[in-house]
């Protein structure tokens, strides 16, 4: 067999294959043989058909046969002998076969030309320190006690400018020719003050009490986001028919208590500031991860191929969808522009394959390996997480090829605690915890 190399750019390749006549023949032969033994030819018994007819007649698909046979395991020998590794399947195109001739066919493929990962044992990181100080902890209290705020109806009293209102109400657009039909909501929820509002809306409702009924006309500005509205004259006909006040709890023990397992305001302040430098100390770990992922990506100095880089925008993009259907919408009712979020994630795209490629090198250099016990454990917390079976998540993942994946991110992770273990730490900075 002969193979010549070309060598289109540092990471595409093209592969020109030769397979001798001899070999060509001898396959067709073999081929020939087995399609005669089933061949259903006028005039033949069944396994009794001559070579030479069997030849004649089915003569385009022996030929299609023996390429399918010699053509993958000539590529596979010449990539094995010139020690190369594909990152996508191999363009095979330009196929001729016949009898009594040799068999050529180029492919045309992309991989990762050898390189050094450089001296990865000591790597510069800083980790922020992390400080959270009395303001972050009330911040935090102070946003727990507004998502327990109760509504509780009003008595005694008119709407005030914080009030909430349950209203019907009538709305029809001035002017227009023909002039615009009135339009009726009943049972309409109104949070007075809030930005959503139209303007000078609010002032018409404060002062109103229940049963009370108001007409009166809103001006739109010309600048108005709603651009329908922009410019026009609303009359509004509103009869209040209830109303509430937000009332937000006192920051006390019984507050603490409704919460949860706390006995006191106390025991509150002290869980509260634990979660805040958990989630601190966890957003410093993914920042100084992020630093060392970007460290590795900058030195690999080639062009990545363009199959690794479409491969992980497909898996960005998938992820997107996933997260979509957790939050029971329909991926393709999003009203994203998926052409545009391929290309906006691009970049980040590039350098996070290059980012695994010098991490694939080094868990060969270490080397890092992923038991399949340890698999299997991940397996596991998929299956808890997801609430099913291990079986139906090994079962998917079987089907997807996913095994392969995920055992390469293992091992990608693994790799990723042994460079934070040998990394040279600076002195972290403190930062406040933000909620």
């Amino acid at each position: 067999m002969k193979a010549e190399f070309v060598d289109v750019s540092e990471t595409r390749k093209r592969l020109h294959i030769e397979i001798p006549s001899d070999v060509v023949n001898a396959e067709i032969d073999r081929v020939t043989a087995r399609v005669g033994r089933s061949a259903r030819v006028p005039g033949f018994r069944p396994g009794k058909v001559p070579t030479k007819v069997v030849w004649q007649r089915y003569k385009d698909d022996i030929l299609h046969d023996v390429a399918h046979h010699l053509v993958p395991h000539a590529l596979e020998d010449a990539l094995r002998e010139r020690d190369v590794a594909p990152v996508d399947t191999p363009d095979v195109r330009d196929v001729v076969v016949e009898a009594g001739q040799p068999l050529t066919f180029t492919a045309t493929f992309d991989s990762v030309p050898a390189f050094d990962p450089g001296e990865y044992r000591g790597i510069a990181l800083g980790k922020k320190a992390v400080v959270v100080d009395e303001a972050n902890v009330d911040g935090m209290l102070e946003r727990l006690r507004q998502r327990g705020a109760r509504f509780e109806p009003i008595e005694g009293r008119a709407l005030g400018a914080t009030d909430w209102a349950t209203v019907d109400l009538t709305r029809q657009v001035l002017g227009g020719d023909p002039p615009a039909k009135a339009e009726s909501h009943t049972d309409v929820t109104i949070e007075l003050g809030a930005q959503a509002n139209p303007p000078g809306f609010d002032e018409h409702l404060v002062g109103l009490e229940a049963g009370g009924v108001k007409t009166f006309t809103v001006t739109y500005p010309a600048d108005y986001a709603v651009q329908e509205l922009a410019g026009t004259s609303v009359d509004y006909t509103v009869t209040v028919k209830g109303l509430k006040q937000r009332v937000v709890p006192a920051l006390d023990d019984e507050f603490a208590k409704d919460l949860g397992s706390f006995d006191s305001l106390p025991a509150l302040r002290e869980r509260v500031r634990h979660d805040l430098e958990q989630e601190a100390s966890h957003e410093a770990d993914r920042e100084m991860r992020g630093d060392l992922l970007k460290q590795l990506a900058a030195r690999v100095t080639f062009q990545v191929p363009d199959a690794l880089v479409e491969a992980e925008l497909d898996r960005r993009v998938e992820d997107v969808a996933r997260r979509l259907v957790e939050q029971q919408v329909d991926p393709r009712k999003a009203g994203i522009d998926w052409n545009q979020l391929r290309t906006a994630q691009r970049d980040q795209a590039i350098e996070s394959v290059k980012a695994t490629l010098v991490l694939d090198e080094i868990a060969k250099r270490e080397p890092v390996t992923v038991s399949d016990e340890e698999v299997g454990q991940e397996i596991a917390r998929f299956a808890e997480r997801g609430q099913r079976t291990e079986g139906a998540v090994r079962a998917q993942l079987e089907k997807d090829h996913g095994i392969t994946r995920l055992r390469g991110g293992m091992r990608r992770e693994k790799t990723m605690d042994l460079l934070l273990a040998n990394a040279s730490m600076s002195d972290g900075q403190a930062s406040e915890a933000q909620a």
